[in-house]
């Protein structure tokens, strides 16, 4: 919904909601991503855990799950999907046996080297400064409904 707008809830449409619109360029991009994962036998969601354990590999599970925004429960049945294709290896940590450390595999780290182009730039019509500007305001938006829920908690 536009910030500015005080139609009554009747006259709201679909199209006005702002959550709509994250949500469903979600979707798009989804969409865009799909034919370049398949070459890779990937989901969006392993591709991301990867790419997370490339900027910095050995992280517990609840690290992890911090940076992709996902609860253990999701990420755990993504992660034994991945160890079985020979992506990554969950350990129990030494120090620790609560905690599961996730590591990459020679395949993991190879898959980076071996990636199809991955970027959709050329797909979103943005230019590189409508992209950056774009994506701090998501990531600005983002950071503000988490403080706003855990404000109310």
């Amino acid at each position: 919904m536009k910030p500015t707008d005080n139609a009554a809830p009747d006259n709201l449409k679909l199209s006005e909601f702002l959550c709509f619109a994250v949500y469903s360029t979600n979707l798009a991009f989804g969409k865009a991503y799909k034919p370049i994962l398949e070459q890779l036998g990937l989901t969006y969601t392993q591709y991301i855990t990867i790419v997370a354990l490339w900027e910095e590999d050995n992280q517990t599970v609840g690290s992890l799950g911090e940076k992709l925004f996902l609860e253990s429960n999701t990420l755990t049945p993504i992660l034994k999907k991945l160890e079985a294709m020979g992506f990554l290896q969950r350990q129990r940590d030494p120090e620790d046996e609560r905690q599961v450390r996730i590591s990459l595999t020679k395949n993991g780290r190879q898959l980076r080297e071996s990636q199809p182009e991955m970027g959709l730039a050329d797909a979103t019509g943005l230019t590189l400064d409508e992209f950056t500007i774009l994506q701090k305001a998501i990531v600005k938006l983002r950071g503000n409904l988490i403080k706003s829920t855990k404000a109310g908690e």
